[in-house]
């Protein structure tokens, strides 16, 4: 992982997804379980917030924070 890279509210929950499966935790936290659906493949982080009612800039920082976590721990 570069030091300098940061999952953003633009990026689709697919691509989310394909950093890290185990980020399906997070969303599912959020009770965000459109990670099982075909819109995940277009629907923006912030889209997808936006339909849940989930603060933006919050669940982009948990998955940046959780994301970090997961890396130190495959080194």
């Amino acid at each position: 992982m570069k030091k300098d890279f940061e999952i953003t509210k633009d990026m689709t929950i697919s691509s989310v997804l394909k950093l890290d499966e185990k980020l399906s935790d997070v969303f599912i936290g959020f009770g965000m379980f459109c990670i099982f659906c075909h819109m995940s493949e277009e629907e923006t982080i912030a889209e997808a917030c936006q339909v849940h009612g989930v603060e933006t800039d919050f669940l982009v920082d948990k998955l940046n924070s959780t994301y970090q976590k997961l890396n130190k721990n495959k080194k």
